[in-house]
């Protein structure tokens, strides 16, 4: 009665210990509303901030946060960026959205991130004061998610990615391994993504910028879960990652997942032609190469640069003095259907960027499969 994906082969290569997380974010103000707190997950999620030493922590009348003002707009964003809210979100969030062309459909367990970025994909997606907001009702979503399998148009059926199954992406709107030690949400999707019963094949999907992976490695996650690493040139990470693991970790907690049999990808993103970006992307390549054995299942995902107007007005409050570049005179304008801009770099340049990606991938991880360039 139930198809399941076949979990994989155990890897030939002894399992390395798990690596020590290099970083850890500990809100300074976290803001529970009333039904959040009466959820059983935003229970759970109370008891592990409690644990992890969190104790600012406000407990709402009602279910509307107050407004999070600064001196200035500055101190507004930092005041965000420190916050974490523990939320029920409206009914509307609990229809699961496609998410080309990374998976089928959209299943967050928060939105915001507390990591700086000074490239943040979600400067131009999420309106509002940046805080990361967690969802408290984890489980009524997970209960609910067997009726859209096999509903999808990005993996489900299709002849490039349909041995995926029914691709569910975790880390749209946040990262969730960012806030994983706060609301242990991440493992509960892959346990029950492992454990549960489903009506077809299916995988959850997850990628990150941190490396504390330690929880995640014993967990039953019987092949569904791909968790991939968002890894990029060593002069990006340095100028533009701030309050995340650095790759080098990232690389190693790769390893780890990879050693406790997950399948495991990464995520070239975003793609920059910086000085000397042949040879640092070649290290980065070889990096990962040393990091999964030979023969696991590997993906990786390339996503060039692009920016938006708003996007660009966002970032440059938030990080005044970043050195990003984003000059419209230097990009192409790419038009969406309806109306939206975004700049992208010119053609020459992301010909030249594709073709040395995709023969550097195929030389340097023979075994990986390219599941797309954008």
């Amino acid at each position: 009665m139930t198809a399941l994906l076949a979990p994989p082969a155990p890897s030939a290569v002894p399992a390395p210990a798990a690596p020590g997380p290099s970083r850890l974010w500990t809100p300074k103000r976290v803001l529970v509303t009333r039904s959040a707190a009466e959820r059983p997950h935003g229970q759970r999620v109370l008891a592990r901030l409690e644990a992890a030493g969190v104790d600012a922590i406000e407990l709402l009348p009602g279910d509307r946060l107050p407004s999070l003002k600064g001196d200035d707009d500055r101190a507004a964003f930092m005041a965000a960026k420190d916050t974490m809210a523990l939320v029920v979100p409206p009914p509307s969030k609990r229809k699961l959205q496609p998410i080309p062309p990374s998976a089928d459909f959209r299943l967050d367990l928060a939105e915001g991130c507390p990591a700086h970025c000074q490239y943040c994909y979600l400067a131009g997606s999420l309106s509002g004061p940046p805080i990361t907001r967690v969802w408290a009702d984890l489980d009524e979503v997970l209960e609910g998610l067997d009726d859209y399998v096999g509903r999808g148009a990005v993996t489900s059926g299709t002849l490039e990615r349909g041995g995926e199954g029914t691709t569910f992406e975790a880390s749209c709107y946040t990262d969730p391994l960012a806030i994983e030690h706060l609301t242990g949400g991440l493992a509960r999707m892959v346990e029950h993504f492992g454990t549960h019963e489903w009506p077809g094949p299916v995988q959850l999907r997850a990628t990150t910028k941190f490396d504390d992976v330690a929880d995640l490695l014993e967990l039953p996650h019987g092949g569904r879960t791909r968790l991939r690493f968002s890894v990029n040139a060593t002069s990006v990470d340095r100028r533009f990652e701030g309050a995340t693991a650095k790759v080098p970790a990232r690389l190693r907690a790769l390893a780890a997942v990879a050693a406790a049999g997950y399948p495991v990808g990464v995520t070239i993103a975003p793609i920059m032609p910086v000085d000397g970006w042949r040879e640092q992307y070649a290290e980065l390549l070889d990096g990962i190469a040393a990091a999964v054995p030979a023969g696991h299942d590997l993906t990786v995902e390339c996503i060039t640069h692009r920016f938006t107007p708003g996007s660009k007005e966002t970032l440059l409050d938030w990080y005044p003095r970043t050195k990003l570049e984003m000059d419209e005179s230097r990009r192409t304008t790419k038009r969406g259907k309806f109306g939206s801009v975004k700049h992208v770099y010119r053609k020459e340049t992301m010909t030249e960027l594709r073709g040395w990606f995709e023969r550097e991938v195929a030389e340097r991880l023979p075994g990986a499969r390219l599941l797309y360039w954008t």
